[in-house]
């Protein structure tokens, strides 16, 4: 891709992105995340009509005086991006890449965070970090993550999901809202996929793109495994090959989406083929009558 392709692509994915967050996703997204609660602040003396339960008892016994625990609401936000670059993200079966839908993907939240005056961040993995940024605000800070994820050439095609989770959970200890897109192809990453979700607010978006998830019913075909290169041909005529091939990707996709509600994290899954701004906003919605029901 030269330097001149690369920049109306990201004009493009502006274009297409910005309108519909000014118009529509705004209100939804400020809806679905509130902020992250609340901070501890410091200590001060008790005073009449303080809630007693929030008396801090190692002050309180060292000073003998009451002392009571002060909170600072914290109204901004910030989102960190963990992306899968590994080789399957590079994969398509029509014009658009998985890494292209994942780019517009990105920018839609991306930029619903700017308009929010939220941070943003972004880690691009495969079975390494690729690229690290941490949060920071505006529309400039966005255009060249979009750009990044574009024109990066990672250095591997292999993916290591619970490594990448791992880093991030090290560098990253104040709360966040953390996306994680994959098509989460990988195995062993359901424990550092629970520890992510014990401190952050964890939304795994699971691409696909749509001949990862169905087969022709006839025809010879050549597979090469954009990770190991592999080279594997299917007869798609085989009955009984082509029905445990989508029964396996059926599994896959249902036991991600059970881990994800077993440790409290969201789930959205998302194919190539499909209207993606729809579904991030049907989520964001969803989310936020979660929110107006636990009240």
């Amino acid at each position: 891709m030269t330097q001149e392709e690369l920049e109306r692509r990201v004009r493009h994915i502006q274009i297409h992105c910005r309108q519909p967050v000014s118009e529509i996703l705004a209100g939804e997204y400020r809806s679905a995340f509130k902020g992250s609660g609340i901070e501890f602040e410091g200590v001060r003396q008790y005073e009449h009509g303080d809630d007693i339960r929030s008396i801090n008892w190692s002050v309180t016994a060292r000073t003998g005086k009451p002392h009571v625990k002060q909170f600072m609401e914290e109204r901004e936000l910030s989102l960190f991006f963990l992306i899968d670059v590994s080789g399957s993200a590079y994969f398509g079966s029509s014009e658009d890449r998985k890494i292209d839908l994942i780019a517009k993907i990105f920018a839609l939240l991306a930029f619903a965070a700017a308009h929010n005056n939220d941070n943003v961040g972004l880690i691009l993995f495969s079975d390494q970090i690729e690229f690290v940024i941490n949060p920071r605000k505006g529309k400039k800070h966005i255009m060249m993550l979009i750009s990044k994820i574009l024109e990066l050439k990672p250095k591997s095609k292999k993916t290591n999901i619970d490594q990448a989770l791992d880093y991030f959970n090290r560098i990253r200890p104040k709360r966040c809202v953390a996306f994680v897109i994959s098509d989460f192809m990988d195995k062993n990453f359901e424990r550092t996929l629970g520890d992510t979700a014990r401190f952050h607010d964890l939304i795994c978006v699971d691409v696909k793109d749509q001949r990862e998830i169905t087969m022709p019913q006839h025809g010879i075909f050549h597979f090469v495994d954009a990770e190991n290169g592999a080279l594997q041909t299917i007869d798609c005529a085989a009955e009984q090959f082509r029905s445990t091939y989508l029964e396996e990707h059926k599994k896959q996709a249902k036991a991600m989406k059970t881990l994800c509600h077993d440790i409290n994290a969201d789930y959205l899954s998302i194919h190539l083929d499909e209207d993606f701004m729809h579904k991030i906003i049907g989520f964001f919605r969803a989310r936020s009558d979660r929110s107006a029901d636990a009240k």
